[in-house]
């Protein structure tokens, strides 16, 4: 009797290769990537590339045009734009990621231990959730920041402290229906922990949430920065950041005679903001499973 062949299984057809496949299809997604790639770079390396730091003053060359030793030209005391314009991505991208990277953290604790501790831990945490979520985002943003003042690691707190509410309940949701999976109730059985839970099942089916949520807040988390920098409550002059370089240059003369002055910084806000939003929205599809159905 012939033996029944078995074809052999199909490689790369998992979900994290489905996923990758989706987002390398997204036109939108490989435009950010195109545009946020070379922009990192730039913000990384512009020290060893360019010759001027960012409060370097030329008294020669004040509310000077581009030009060959000013590329981008310079602002009202000298400083070269160029420089100041890299110099404030890097600072909106520290206070992004940083902040990010908190407020993904305080939500995932919050939504896991909701949907894993327990109903009085569920009530409790999701009455303060509730709480934080009824508070008006904006009004809040001025009132803790002008408790804590200017500055990087105040604006940090600030983003962070208000940004995690909305990743809770997502986390929460996903677990809620994870924790009724044969696998949990066998490990709940086996003795396993509020720490093991979380670490071993709750994280890794996660994952995909935290990424797309971190990526699209780390283009909320720069407006926001950008804002408070602008309205003297982030990060503090003569530091560069792009909203206290929209500051600097918002009275009517540098906006009529001196456009570059806003113009550089506020085109890097817009661009970088867009360039996150396209990947965000590329991952958010890539990690859909119901994409697989269009």
């Amino acid at each position: 009797m012939a033996a029944v062949g078995l074809s052999p299984p199909r490689r790369g057809n998992g979900p994290l290769a489905r996923a990758f496949r989706r987002f390398a299809a997204n036109g939108a997604a490989l435009a950010g990537i195109v545009i946020l790639v070379p922009m990192l770079v730039l913000i990384a390396a512009y020290p060893l590339i360019l010759g001027h730091r960012p409060n370097d003053i030329d008294l020669l060359a004040l509310n000077k045009g581009p030009s060959a030793a000013h590329w981008l030209g310079t602002d009202g005391v000298g400083r070269d734009i160029l420089v100041r314009v890299l110099q404030g991505g890097r600072i909106s991208m520290l206070v992004a990621i940083v902040s990010v990277a908190i407020s993904v953290a305080i939500g995932f604790l919050m939504g896991s231990v909701s949907a894993m501790g327990g109903r009085v831990a569920d009530t409790l945490i999701m009455r303060f959730v509730d709480l934080a979520m009824t508070l008006p985002p904006v009004i809040s943003l001025l009132v803790l920041a002008s408790i804590t003042g200017a500055g990087i690691v105040p604006t940090i707190a600030v983003i962070s402290l208000l940004s995690w509410p909305v990743l809770a309940r997502m986390v929460r949701a996903r677990l809620m229906e994870l924790r009724e999976r044969d696998f949990v109730v066998a490990s709940r059985g086996m003795g396993a922990g509020l720490g093991h839970l979380l670490w071993r099942h709750g994280l890794p089916n996660s994952i995909d949430i935290l990424v797309v949520y971190a990526t699209l807040q780390i283009a909320a988390a720069i407006l926001l920065e950008a804002g408070l920098s602008f309205l003297g409550l982030g990060v503090p002059p003569p530091e560069a950041s792009w909203g206290n370089m929209l500051n600097a240059a918002r009275s009517t003369v540098v906006l009529e005679q001196y456009p570059w002055q806003w113009l550089f910084p506020g085109a890097a806000l817009v661009i970088t903001v867009l360039a996150i939003n396209f990947v965000g929205d590329g991952l958010r599809d890539a990690f859909d499973p119901r994409s697989d159905l269009n």
